[in-house]
């Protein structure tokens, strides 16, 4: 009788999962409800997060209270230690990591390729390896801990819903957007966040649920005590004509440049790093000592700069200390991330935004006399301008503005400097920070578009297994006894091992004018033409054209055939690919 509760009870539990499986799937209102509930888990995950990485900021540094960036000095240097001493946590752990034999999946890089697929132990250890980073001090952000929990539990939730690629990518959108909404209490920007960074399109039909999990972020961050993030402006008595906005576009240009120069400057810190390869494993370590001297030259180069913003913004200091606190604070994020500490740019460019467009407001006001640039202002449009050129996203900025100013008047310089910044960017770079550091590890995705799609294209599993092979050795007439005309229009030419020797047309072989006891090789083609079974779609149809061929070999590693690809099916494939995404990314 107990057996036959059970197994009632587990079939009733079997029904109900797949009723509600079915019911996201043709239910637009209980998918938006699903993205709510991984908002509330985003909004949680990220205050549970920043508590933890500013208690032990508290612990190790005895704070009282203030923000780790906004102390005037360090009273006891010897606190300093706990840079190195988490370096060495790091190194550590990056040597148990070793032994996974794969990267780690981060929330761009998922829904870019794995459609929205994230391992829950993954989730765990990018957060938690950024909390150490920015808890011990140095200069990163906790941007990237808070998307990953976000986008991951959202994306275990989907998983276990069994959504479909289209309805997870959304959702793990959502669930990154509004965790990183959430750190701001700016629902909006979450939302923006979530598209421009994370899904990487406006999909009409994700309006919705993704908003639903931005305000239900924000909701229950306010239900926390979170305090909502805002900066007071000089609206009152702003007059705006053509030079503020030819100066900002200016500064969007300044701005543009200084945020290549900071990611050009954290690859060349890394890549010079790898050069002393026996440095490697204790990496974490040395770049704690070195971040040592810098915190002592300003406390504003630790963490991700929260508190210096601030401070920075009401004392207005002179052009010196900027410049200062500018250099510290960049070199200190390239040691920072080329050296093995994890964490982002986002909040970091916010900062360091902020001062850039604190000195061009004194350099313009010293260069063009009686033209004079508000400090606050033009903080706020730097913080803007900067930080679409690392992290991408210009309306993502401009809501986020909005949202911690109030003030509508300021949105059009922050428009004009974002989208400066973020096409001199786009012209020179090409990359945001975080596809930028996917395309330096051998990716080539350059935004969170779906592309895991064309995985699925790739020679390997597009091949044809039922191919004709011949020995290159037979002779024309041997070839004609056993092949007769029309059986085959092509064969595959190998050698005595079995190695690929090239492609011959059957009716060649059949030309009157050949000698019977002519070889085969003679007549081969597109001998030196193959592709590898892991060759993308693209890299195949390339090849198709370069060579005006109907047909292509993929072998493997020692030369032996695996198959044949012919490009009407390649080209058919691809392009039923291609209808398949549009349609998914356009439907409501």
């Amino acid at each position: 009788m107990r057996r036959g509760f059970l197994h009632a009870g587990l079939s009733f539990a079997i029904r109900l999962t797949a009723r509600q499986r079915r019911l996201l799937r043709e239910s637009e209102t209980a998918f938006i409800v699903l993205a709510a509930l991984a908002g509330l888990a985003a909004g949680f995950s990220t205050n549970l997060l920043g508590f933890l990485a500013h208690a032990i900021q508290q612990v190790l540094y005895g704070l009282d209270g203030n923000r780790l960036s906004a102390l005037g000095q360090i009273r006891h240097p010897w606190r300093l230690l706990a840079l190195p001493a988490g370096g060495a946590l790091l190194a550590l752990w990056a040597r148990h990591l070793r032994r996974r034999g794969r990267g780690l999946i981060d929330v761009v890089e998922a829904n870019a390729l794995h459609g929205g697929r994230i391992p829950p132990a993954d989730n765990l250890i990018i957060a938690g390896q950024t909390v150490l980073s920015n808890g011990v001090g140095a200069s990163v952000g906790l941007e990237a801990a808070y998307a990953q929990m976000g986008g991951g539990m959202a994306s275990l939730i989907g998983q276990a819903m069994k959504l479909r690629r289209t309805d997870l990518r959304t959702l793990v959108g959502a669930g990154a957007g509004a965790a990183v909404g959430a750190a701001f209490n700016a629902p909006l920007a979450g939302a923006f966040y979530a598209f421009e960074i994370v899904i990487g399109s406006f999909v009409p039909g994700a309006v919705a649920p993704v908003m639903a999990a931005a305000l239900a972020a924000a909701a229950i961050s306010r239900l926390l005590g979170s305090e909502p993030w805002l900066i007071a402006t000089t609206t009152a008595g702003r007059e705006l004509t053509i030079l503020h906005y030819v100066a900002f576009g200016i500064l969007g240009l300044v701005c543009a440049m200084v945020g290549i120069a900071l990611m050009r400057l954290v690859t060349a810190a890394e890549q010079g790093l790898q050069r002393l390869p026996w440095l490697t494993r204790v990496r974490p370590v040395l770049g704690g000592f070195l971040l040592m001297p810098l915190a002592l030259l300003t406390p504003q180069s630790l963490s991700a700069g929260h508190g210096a913003l601030h401070l920075n913004l009401a004392l207005r200091p002179g052009l010196d200390f900027l410049t200062l606190v500018l250099v510290v604070k960049m070199t200190a994020c390239a040691v920072a991330l080329s050296s093995g500490f994890r964490g982002g740019l986002f909040f970091a460019s916010l900062f360091l935004g902020s001062v850039v467009g604190q000195i061009f407001s004194i350099i313009a006001g010293q260069l063009v006399p009686g033209f004079a640039l508000d400090p606050v202002d033009a903080a706020l449009v730097g913080m803007a301008a900067l930080s679409v050129a690392i992290v991408g996203g210009p309306m993502t900025l401009a809501m986020l503005m909005l949202e911690i100013t109030h003030d509508f008047a300021l949105m059009g310089l922050v428009l004009t400097a974002s989208l400066v910044s973020t096409t001199l960017t786009r012209e020179l770079f090409g990359y945001s920070f975080s596809t930028w550091r996917l395309h330096l590890r051998g990716s080539n995705i350059k935004g969170p578009r779906d592309i895991g799609w064309m995985l699925n294209l790739a020679a390997g599993r597009i091949m044809r297994r039922d191919w004709v092979s011949v020995s290159q050795d037979l002779t024309i007439a041997e070839f004609r006894a056993g092949h007769p005309l029309g059986a085959s229009s092509k064969a595959i030419l190998v050698d005595g091992e079995g190695r690929y020797g090239g492609i011959l047309a059957t009716a060649s072989a059949y030309r009157p004018d050949l000698d019977p006891e002519t070889r085969l090789h003679t007549l081969a083609q597109l001998e030196n033409v193959t592709l590898a079974p892991t060759a993308g779609i693209r890299a195949v149809l390339a090849l198709f054209d370069e060579h005006a061929a109907d047909e292509i070999a993929v072998v493997d590693g020692v030369g032996h055939v695996q198959g044949v690809i012919t490009e009407r099916h390649a080209r058919r494939r691809y392009l039923e690919e291609i209808d398949a995404a549009q349609r998914s990314a356009f439907s409501d």
